[in-house]
Formats: structure tokens, sequence, C-alpha cells
């Protein structure tokens, strides 16, 4: 460690940090739009120009006369950095200035607008009035520039950021800077846009609005924003993110900087890639009974058949909604209840229909255990959140101890990618690595095979317990999915047929789902609390940030609830009970953190 001064504030720093790392240290601001921890240092936007000295061992300080860049410095012992002198605060206005010479009054339509350096720095260190005269320089909008990515060329400041990244991180150098002087620009090589699977990084690392994502563009004014911090469920990576939300509607997903898990990077598959949660496929209340065949129009509901006041369903063919939501009501000249009847009277709007539910398939768990318990099995996605995966298998095993529980599904595509890329696309060397996009796209496989582990003594994998299913010796399966897509191959479908229970946590409607005797309409990762464990044994928490629909429950709460367990649901609460009772969850009696806590050591992709 040396010790380096901050204007007159005496800080320790390590051995490979610059001048502007030194100074957050301290608590103090050095302005920079060219500078990023992550990538090389060119010192080209000099904004962070300061004055820099050593201090002698007598006591006395020579200063260096000209400004130096606080980036390119490194925090040798004993220097002194002045960052608010009239020298620094001049250089500050002035490149501010420059820089905004030909930047355009797009402010009100920019949606970097709220979270903009160039906003910001100018309010605190640069001018008031623009000394301008001549015509602003326009140069031509850049929308061909990659995929996901429009580029707004006069906003640019050239910090060059973009450029590096595609040539450090992602290793595939689409982006360029042309020409030179007052007319250089941010540009793409011919036939080659930005389109690579890091790509949506490039529009985070902007300091300004020069690189946006068409994604967002236009949607939503940042300041409406509210942001959550998460965890991305497209792969084992468990890349920490921040979830953007309002009015409980997500609008973007953006990298949260955490050097045990990813870094300061995601990808494109896990920026992108939850539309599912605002998908029309959505389930949107549980059902008893299998989907029916035709139409809900046709499907009647007699009065006498319905014991609405005592939440019982009796009839195997209605939608817990229906009820909860007031689409049974009277509208037939027989008298008889219809469900979806447009004229339907919503005289049973406030009937939960959960608790009934709960205690249907209660019933049907409790039925298909007494009929033989070893041929019950229960799957637990490695979707599920370690707190659910364990109330789910406690509640099972404590009706009996031979059901099965096995693993779901765990879906490999492909191998792990990683960069940067050669210049032939070939990956990086050993020890070269900067980001990888896992194939296994699942976010708590070890956190559920840990419970397995502990609660069945082995991980029974989905290919095993296929195999049982095909030679008919399950006769009734509770299933959890929470998969982004079709998990289950259409022509495997059969191997259900001859199940008398079959009971679908899901939240997207499918044809297992339509098979189903029972449907828990359940949540996605964005609307519920839990913790999963990366490909690397580190665990992160997941909070909620938006509500599922009013008939659709988190699955924490859901099987809280379907084991009858007192109180409410806190994923905090069942932390503390499971690291007192599974040895591998022992950390859980801590506090996880921002940034997570290391559960278990992995070796060769399994827990040591």
């Amino acid at each position: 460690m040396s010790t380096v001064f901050i204007n007159d504030i005496e800080i320790e720093v390590g051995p490979k940090e610059n001048l502007v790392q030194a100074a957050e240290r301290a608590g103090v601001e050095i302005p920079h739009y060219c500078w990023h921890h992550d990538l090389s240092v060119v010192a080209s936007c000099r904004m962070c120009l300061v004055e820099v000295g050593e201090k002698k061992p007598d006591g006395t300080i020579a200063m260096i006369p000209k400004l130096v860049p606080a980036c390119q410095t490194p925090a040798k012992p004993n220097t002194v950095v002045l960052t608010n002198s009239e020298k620094v605060k001049k250089a500050q206005a002035q490149t501010l200035e420059f820089l905004l010479l030909n930047h355009p009054l797009d402010c009100s339509i920019c949606d970097q607008a709220g979270e903009c350096y160039l906003q910001d720095y100018t309010y605190k260190f640069g001018n008031a009035e623009s000394r301008l005269n001549e015509p602003k320089v326009q140069r031509v909008d850049k929308y061909h520039i990659g995929e996901q990515i429009a580029l707004f060329t006069d906003r640019c400041v050239m910090c060059t950021r973009c450029v590096r990244f595609t040539r450090e991180i992602s290793g595939t150098a689409e982006l360029q800077v042309t020409n030179r002087g007052s007319v250089e620009e941010i540009d793409i090589f011919p036939g080659e846009p930005c389109n690579n699977k890091l790509a949506g990084n490039v529009v985070d690392l902007c300091p300004v609005g020069a690189l946006c994502s068409k994604d967002f563009l236009y949607k939503k004014r940042v300041w409406w924003l509210k942001t959550q911090d998460s965890v991305c469920q497209d792969c084992s990576t468990g890349c920490s993110i921040h979830v953007d939300q309002e009015d409980n509607r997500l609008y973007r997903l953006r990298p949260r900087e955490n050097p045990q898990a990813q870094g300061s990077f995601m990808c494109d598959e896990g920026r992108f890639g939850w539309k599912y949660i605002q998908s029309e496929a959505r389930l949107t209340a549980p059902r008893i009974g299998k989907a029916l065949a035709a139409v809900g129009q046709h499907a009647e509901l007699s009065s006498a058949d319905a014991h609405v006041g005592n939440g019982q369903f009796e009839n195997g063919h209605v939608s817990a909604s229906e009820i909860g939501h007031g689409r049974v009501g009277s509208g037939s000249s027989s008298g008889r209840r219809h469900i979806h009847d447009p004229g339907a009277v919503n005289e049973f709007a406030k009937v939960d229909p959960w608790p009934q539910v709960l205690s249907e398939t209660r019933q049907a768990i409790k039925s298909a255990v007494d009929a033989g318990a070893d041929r019950f099995a229960v799957v637990l996605s490695p979707m599920m959140f370690c707190e659910e995966a364990y109330l789910l298998a406690k509640y099972i095993k404590s009706i009996s101890k031979k059901v099965t529980l096995a693993l779901g599904p765990v879906p490999i595509v492909g191998e792990d990618d990683q960069y940067p890329k050669g210049p032939k696309g070939e990956p990086p060397a050993e020890g070269k690595v900067k980001f990888t996009i896992r194939a296994e796209k699942c976010p708590n496989r070890l956190g559920v095979e840990a419970v397995l582990e502990h609660f069945q003594g082995e991980v029974i994998g989905f290919d095993e317990l296929a195999g049982r299913l095909s030679a008919k010796r399950i006769d009734g399966l509770y299933l959890v999915g929470g998969y982004q897509g079709t998990w289950i191959d259409e022509s495997k479908l059969s191997m259900f047929d001859a199940l008398s229970t079959l009971i679908v946590q899901d939240f997207l409607s499918s044809p297992l789902t339509d098979m189903a005797t029972i449907v828990l309409a359940s949540a996605t990762f964005a609307e519920r609390h839990g913790t999963v464990v990366n490909h690397a044994g580190l665990a992160q928490e997941v909070h909620p940030v938006i509500r599922g629909a009013t008939d659709v429950r988190p699955d924490g709460r859901l099987l809280f609830d379907l084991a009858q367990r007192q109180g409410l649901y806190s994923a905090p609460a069942i932390r503390k009970e499971m690291a007192k009772e599974i040895p591998a969850f022992a950390a859980f009696d801590g506090e996880i953190g921002a940034l997570g806590i290391q559960l278990f050591n992995i070796v060769e992709g399994k827990r040591a």
C-alpha cells in the first residue's frame, strides 16, 4: 500500500491504482469520460487533468508545472494531488466547452438524459453559457451500426470506450475511428455490424447519449424508473444486474458490477432475453382439472356445482381464475352459469382461488402417496431458488420418505462461449478469459442439487426419471417448470399420459400444463425473492421488482402456503432455517450482501 494525498486528505492505495481510483477512495470525484477500469488507458478526453506533485522527506512539496491526466498517472508513494485548484477548474471548464461546441441540444429527447456524464459534469464543472456563435456541425446518425444499437453521431465525444471494448473485451473489433481531427467519427467496418453477443455493453459504456439501445429507445425517461438489484437467470454465470421498471412494467436489464461474478458486463442473451416475463403465454391463475378441449364459451357450470361461497370447485373443468375474476355468473335463460359469459355479474370478484387450489393440491398429493409412495415423484427445476427447492423437498419428505425427488432438465446449449475472441473467432488462451457465456442455461443447478443430496441422498437426473415414467413405474408427478421456453419435446409428452396425478407448477402455458390435473400459476424471477448459486458456488440474492397477476403466486409463498407453515414467507428466514438443517448451506447463517457469498467450493463443476 502507498500513501498519497488528495486535496490534503491522506489515504492508502493499492500498487496498481491510478489517481482517479485514489481520489475515489478519498471521496473526491475526478471527472472522466474515456477511462474505464476494465479498458486500456488512452487519456484522450483530457477531462481528468489535475495538479500533481511529490512530498519530499523533509516535508516540502514539489509540484509539476503542467496539469497531468489522473487516469494515466499511477498513485506512487507520497504523491500530492490537487483536484480543486483554480488551474484545474479552468482546465475542466475549457475541456467541457470544447466537447460541447458541436454537441446538439438533444437533452429533451435523448435517452441518456438523467444519467448522462456530459450533463452532470457540465453542471458541476462547466460554464453556464456557450461562447460559440457559428453553426454547429451536424453529422448523420447511424442506425445501421448494430441490430440492437443506434449511433447518434453528433452526440459522440470520441472517448473511444466502445472501440476499445470491441477490441479488448469481445475481441470482435467491429467498431473503429474513421477520419481524423474535427471530422473523426465512430463507425463499423463495411459489412461488419456490431452484433457480437456482448454488443449491448457499448451502450452502458457510452458516457453520453451517442450509443443507444434500440430496445429501450424512446420507451421511458430514466428518472421515472425504479431500480432493484437482481441476478440474471439466463445461464449459470449468474451475472449481477440492475432491473429497471416503472408502473409494474419491466423496461430493461443492466449489468451490475460484481468482481466475484461476471465483472462489469453482461451478455445480450441476458440483457434482452427477459421478454417472456410479459408474454401473452403467461399463466394468470391456478387451475383444477385438465384444460378444456374447446374454448370456454361452451363450458357450463351449474350454481349447484360451484359452491363459491365455500371456495369449492367440484367441476374439474373450472379454472380458479374464472371464479376469482367473476367470469362465472348468471346469464343464460336456463339459469345455468357460463364460463367467460360477457354479461356475467362480477359477484365473486373478491374470492381468492388459492386456499381451495392448495387444499386440492395437498389432497391430490396425499392420495397419490397413499396409493404408493414409491410411485410418486417430485421434479425440482434448476430454475428454482434455493429456498423454494428446500420448502418443496422438506414438505414432500414430511409426507413420506419413499417419495422420489429428482432434478429437472438442465438445459445445455453448445459449449461455453469465451471472450475476447481471436482474429479468426477462436477462444482466448487459458488465463486470458475476460467473459464467459455458459452453455448451462439455468441459474441454480448447484443450489438445487445440494437440496436434493440432503433430502434424497443423491441427485436423480431427469433422464432417469423419464425412464421410470416410460416404464409406467410412476403414477403421480409434481413437476416444477420455470423455464423460459419449451423445455420438454412434444414427442416425449406421451410418457405423461398414464399418470393419474400430474401437478405442474409453472408460469408459461404449454402442452404439459394442458395435460395437468392441477396447474399452479407461479412467478418469474422478477416477481420472486430468493437465492441462486452460480457455476462457481457464489450465492446471490434475487429481489422482486414487479408484481405478478392478481391470481399468480410467487413460488416461495406458494410452497410456504402449500406446506401450511405459519406466518408469512420470508426468504431470509428460510435461509436461516436451511443453514441450521443443511451443512452445505451453513454460510446462509450470515448476510449475503450485494455481491453475494461463497457458498460452495467447486471442482470440475461439482461441489468439493
